[in-house]
C-alpha cells in the first residue's frame, strides 16, 4: 500500500467513524405521528446518556404526539398583520385599560421589581397581558407532549431539542412535573416562558404573578435592559423586547402598550 492509499483509507475510515457517531446521537425527526415512539425511545437512551434522570425520562417516554401543536405551529398568522391590525386582534385596548388599574393596584409590587431589575411596570405589563390575559390564559396542553411533538418535528428540530432538555432538566429538579400544562409551544406560566428561559432566569413558582413578572424583568434586564434608558423602536431597551420575542409588529406592540401603561395616552395613540 502506498503512503497516498495509506492516507486515503485512514481519512475514510474516519468519516466513517463520524458518521456513525453522527446517527447514535441524533434521534431521527419526522412530519407525521408515525415515527413519534421511535424516536421518543431513542432520544429517552440519548438523554440518560447526557445526565438526565429516570424520572424525567419516564415522563417523556409517556407523552404522547401533539396534533394540535403542529396544527397551531403551521397556523401563526398573526405575526404577518400589520400593527393595526395586531394590536385590534389581541385586545390592545382592554390589555391597556386593565394594565393601568394593575400598576395603581400592584404599585408596591412593582416598584420592588423595578428597584431590583431597573425595568417599569408599563412593558411588563404589556407583556403578562399579551401572554396570558394576566394570567387568565396559561394554556392546557400537556407541556411536555407539546415541546417533545416539536423536538421530533423537522421544522425547527434544533431548537425544540434544546427546550426538551431544558423541561427534562426542570423534571428532574422537581421544578415542573411530566403532568405540567401549557400553552401550544410548551410555554408555561403567567408571563409564558419556555423551557430553557426558565433555566435561566426564572424565579419561583411561574404560575405566581409576582413571580412571572420578576423573572420577566431578570430576562430583560440579562438582555441588556438598562433602567432608565427608553424602551421604544430605536432606543437602546428595545432590544431586550426584541430578544423576548422574535415577530416585529408583537415587538412594536408590546413597547407601544408599555408606554401607554406607564404614561397614559390613549390606547390608538401611535
Amino acid at each position: 500500500m502506498t503512503k497516498g492509499q495509506a492516507m486515503i483509507r485512514t481519512a475514510v475510515t474516519a468519516m466513517t467513524l463520524l458518521a456513525g457517531l453522527g446517527g447514535a446521537h441524533a434521534a431521527q425527526c419526522g412530519s407525521s405521528p408515525a415515527g413519534f415512539e421511535a424516536w421518543k425511545r431513542e432520544f429517552g437512551e440519548e438523554a440518560r446518556t447526557k445526565g438526565i434522570g429516570g424520572t424525567a425520562v419516564a415522563a417523556l417516554m409517556q407523552t404522547n404526539y401533539a396534533s394540535a401543536t403542529i396544527a397551531a405551529d403551521r397556523g401563526q398568522r398573526s405575526f404577518g398583520l400589520s400593527l393595526d391590525q395586531f394590536l385590534a386582534k389581541r385586545g390592545a385596548a382592554a390589555i391597556v385599560a386593565r394594565g393601568r388599574q394593575l400598576k395603581q393596584s400592584q404599585a408596591a409590587m412593582f416598584a420592588s421589581i423595578e428597584q431590583r431589575y431597573g425595568v417599569p411596570p408599563g412593558p411588563l405589563i404589556a407583556i403578562w397581558g399579551m401572554e396570558s390575559g394576566f394570567g387568565s390564559q396559561r394554556g392546557n396542553q400537556h407541556m411536555l407532549s407539546s415541546i417533545a411533538t416539536l423536538a421530533y418535528d423537522c421544522r425547527r428540530p434544533e431548537f425544540f431539542t434544546e427546550q426538551l432538555y431544558a423541561a427534562l432538566k426542570l423534571i428532574d429538579r422537581g421544578v415542573l412535573s411530566g403532568s405540567s400544562r401549557g400553552s401550544m409551544h410548551g410555554e408555561v406560566g403567567q408571563t409564558q416562558f419556555m423551557p430553557k428561559n426558565i433555566l435561566a432566569y426564572g424565579i419561583g413558582n411561574l404560575d405566581v404573578a409576582a413571580n412571572a413578572l420578576a423573572s420577566t424583568a431578570n430576562f430583560l434586564r440579562a438582555n441588556g435592559w438598562k433602567a432608565g434608558a427608553g424602551y421604544q423602536p430605536g432606543e437602546p431597551n428595545f432590544a431586550a423586547i426584541e430578544a423576548w420575542n422574535a415577530a416585529g409588529v408583537y415587538q412594536k406592540a408590546i413597547a407601544l402598550m408599555g408606554r401607554q401603561i406607564d404614561g397614559g395616552g390613549s390606547a390608538a395613540e401611535r
